[in-house]
Order: C-alpha cells, then sequence, then structure tokens
C-alpha cells in the first residue's frame, strides 16, 4: 500500500481530540476508504511520529490494542484515561460518551 494511504489515515487521526477516540472503520471512512479499517490499523501501529495520537484510535467495540501497549501492558488505556476517556466495567472504551464526531470545520 502506497505511503500516501498510510498519510491519508495518520493526516485523520491528528485531528483527534484529547479525550475522544475514534475506531479504525472510522479512520477508514473519513480518508474515503470505508472497507479499510485493517489498513487504519496498520498505518496507526507503525507510525513512529510522537505528533500522531494513535492511541486514541480504538477497535469497533472501544477495544485497545497490545500494539499501543509500548511501555508496559495497558499503557493505551492508562495515556486515555489520563486524558479523560471513559471505560466500561469490560476495558472497553465507552463509545457512546467518548466517541469522536468530527465537525465540517474541523477538516
Amino acid at each position: 500500500m502506497s505511503g500516501g494511504t498510510f498519510a491519508a489515515f495518520l493526516d485523520i487521526m491528528r485531528r483527534i481530540p484529547a479525550g475522544k477516540v475514534a475506531t479504525y472503520g472510522q479512520i477508514a471512512r473519513l480518508a474515503g476508504m470505508p472497507r479499510s479499517a485493517r489498513l487504519a490499523g496498520y498505518a496507526a501501529a507503525s507510525c513512529r511520529d510522537p505528533s500522531v495520537p494513535c492511541h486514541r484510535v480504538v477497535d469497533c467495540f472501544g477495544g485497545t490494542k497490545a500494539a499501543f501497549d509500548v511501555h508496559a501492558p495497558g499503557t493505551q488505556r492508562t495515556l486515555l484515561e489520563a486524558e479523560g476517556v471513559l471505560f466500561r466495567p469490560d476495558g472497553t472504551v465507552d463509545l457512546e460518551r467518548c466517541q469522536w464526531q468530527e465537525k465540517r470545520a474541523e477538516r
């Protein structure tokens, strides 16, 4: 896959504000590639640019991924909780309350 595709995903991830999350599928849809959630995940997992808040991207159920637990298990959750992201008792992000909804002005 081209670097341009990954760059499109990463540009969208940069817009996710602190305290909010987006899903891989949401990132793919916003990039105009609605069936490319897995590629959005690959882009996030391979990103080494600290300006991209990849830890704010979760799966469609609000689950965190071990790929972002770079320092220790639970790193992604710890980072999200520090930003005020709420988790449900089952350990997933409360998407109903914390999922980012991009407004037209943010584009």
